[in-house]
């Protein structure tokens, strides 16, 4: 079953102190281009995200943003670590005593030093990763469910042009039969006018129309288009499906195709080779999109 490379998905999780939200946004691409908007406190888990999303986004151009909102705003304030600082003022205190400096802000010079006051958003414990990656999972599912549905719809259309492919093969083979006979009386009327029929070595005219004629020949053309087309559709609907495999398979329905148009000889044949290549345009349009 194919899949789409157009995707969205949306996932939440909290766990009553915090919330996170995953929101997955992507388009077409031949590799995986991974954008990442995390917030700070969650830097440490952009690796394990990073791994992860390869192995399940696998291709497109994706936008991925990652938002915190704690359910108790408290729960996000800085902490101030209260021993330190009383440590820090009274070996404040006394120096400001031995140089004899009574007007500094011997307080403020004490909340400025390290590790005296910790940010909650430097931080992100055990807990909150779950809840974290709990959300990014959500969002996966949700945002590979959207690229099936989607891959349902290009797979419904690719179906149906290739089968009109067909069908037109189907209208090249019942117009054929009076290809070679008129292309025949057309070489012998213009050899007639040219030299006159008297002088012409019939034998000589016989080797030469064999050997034009099966320059003419399209049947190998048709039976390796039929090929390719019945394959496109069987590769179309096995489970492991994917867009390059069939971008291979359009290739060389496109040989095939060129090959119809250049050797038919035949303005109706012609016609229907053009339409047969508007359809396989349409068809590696919608390849592009196809994971």
């Amino acid at each position: 079953m194919i899949k789409s490379m157009t995707g969205y998905g949306i996932g939440s999780q909290e766990n009553g102190k915090v919330k996170y939200t995953v929101e997955l946004k992507s388009l077409n691409s031949k590799f995986l281009e991974l954008n990442l908007r995390l917030p700070k406190s969650v830097s440490d888990k952009e690796f394990a995200i990073r791994s992860e999303s390869s192995k399940l986004i696998e291709r497109g151009k994706v936008n991925m943003t990652v938002s915190v909102e704690y359910v108790d705003q408290t729960a996000k304030a800085s902490t101030i670590n209260a021993a330190l600082l009383r440590k820090y003022y009274q070996q404040l205190q006394e120096i400001a005593l031995e140089v004899g400096d009574k007007d500094a802000s011997l307080f403020a010079l004490a909340l400025g030093m390290p590790e005296v006051v910790t940010s909650k958003d430097d931080t992100l414990d055990e807990a909150e990763g779950k809840v974290l990656m709990d959300a990014f999972y959500a969002a996966i599912a949700k945002f590979t469910q959207f690229r099936a549905d989607e891959g349902g719809i290009l797979k419904q259309d690719l179906e149906e042009r290739v089968l009109l492919i067909l069908e037109y093969l189907a209208q090249v083979e019942a117009g054929e039969g009076n290809r070679i006979p008129m292309i025949r009386e057309r070489l012998a009327h213009y050899l007639d006018e040219a030299v006159g029929k008297e002088n012409v070595d019939m034998n000589r005219f016989e080797q030469e129309i064999v050997f034009y004629i099966d320059k003419l020949d399209v049947t190998e053309e048709k039976v390796r288009l039929r090929s390719h087309c019945n394959y496109f559709i069987k590769a179309l609907n096995a489970a492991d499906s994917n867009g390059k495999k069939l971008g291979f398979i359009s290739q060389e329905m496109g040989r095939e195709i060129n090959t119809l148009g250049s050797k038919a000889n035949d303005a109706q044949i012609q016609q229907i080779v053009v339409r047969m290549k508007e359809e396989l345009e349409k068809i590696k349009e919608q390849l592009l999109n196809v994971l």
